[in-house]
């Protein structure tokens, strides 16, 4: 069984490397860069309202979740932004680990709801519906694609 510790910075390489090859994968599919994916992981750290747990086993991070929260004019929401775990320790249940962990980390801090973004097929949809998540009916995701 791993251990679940506060996200570091000095651990931002490895979260890096992780998020590279999760998302270079199914369902995704995305051709990121371990480099870019630093970077990316770097910046959700820097946020001031930035939260993140990652998951050791052995010494070796394994995976992680981060995210950020905001304040609205009916409370505090938590937006997860990245869940990733090694594709070498896949289904083995530490995503889910992770996130039953944000939940009740959010719930004692008082925050009224977590969003986020995911694959519109696959297995995430019934992964995050498994935790209680639900289709937004009051929003859309809109996007523009700049030239």
């Amino acid at each position: 069984m791993g251990e679940i510790r506060p996200c570091t910075m000095s651990h931002a390489d490895r979260y890096g490397e992780i998020y590279a090859k999760a998302f270079s994968g199914e369902p995704w599919n995305d051709p990121w860069k371990p480099e870019d994916a630093v970077i990316h992981v770097k910046e959700i750290l820097e946020m001031k309202q930035s939260y993140g747990l990652e998951y050791v086993e052995n010494n070796i991070v394994v995976g992680f979740l981060l995210g950020s929260s905001m304040l609205f004019h009916y409370g505090r929401t938590f937006e997860i932004n990245d869940l990733a775990v090694d594709p070498a320790f896949q289904g083995r249940g530490i995503a889910k680990v992770l996130l039953d962990r944000c939940i009740e980390d959010m719930k004692t801090q008082g925050i009224v709801g977590i969003h986020l973004i995911t694959a519109n097929e696959g297995f995430l949809p019934e992964f995050y519906e498994r935790h209680g998540f639900g289709r937004e009916k009051e929003v859309i995701l809109m996007g523009m694609e700049l030239d």
